[in-house]
């Protein structure tokens, strides 16, 4: 894997926390971090749609989710009392919901709960990789 990707969940952890410092310190906009799997290997047939992403910025997640994610999500979010979905948005013209989740947590709780997300809102396999796609 590269500095730019990981692979397994505790080095996906570690990436998510670099990915928090280094959009820190440039102090850009937000950091996008985007999974990518073999949908057939996970026994999820062919994926039409984007792969799964989660930007962070300004103490906020920032993601879409289809109706079956989006309740896996509040399920989570339950379980982390530093995070709150903020803001839901489902525009007429688009399938699912843009999430805007509060995150009042330092970079290693909310590299958990990004892990977290993808493993269990999104249900991405043990085995996926992760990757930062904008800093």
């Amino acid at each position: 894997m590269s500095r730019f990707s990981a692979d397994t969940p505790k080095e996906r952890r570690k990436l998510v926390v670099d990915a928090i410092t280094a959009h820190r310190n440039r102090g850009s906009a937000f950091c996008t971090l985007q999974a990518e799997f073999d949908p057939e290997a996970a026994g999820k047939g062919e994926r039409e749609e984007a792969p799964p992403w989660i930007q962070f910025g300004d103490r906020t997640l920032n993601a879409d989710y289809t109706d079956e994610e989006l309740e896996r999500l509040k399920a989570l979010v339950r379980e982390f009392p530093a995070f709150k979905i903020e803001e839901l948005h489902s525009p007429e013209e688009a399938e699912g919901t843009n999430v805007r989740i509060s995150a009042k947590a330092d970079a290693n709780r909310i590299a958990q709960f990004v892990e977290r997300t993808f493993r269990e809102a999104y249900e991405c396999p043990e085995m996926f990789t992760l990757w930062v796609v904008e800093v």
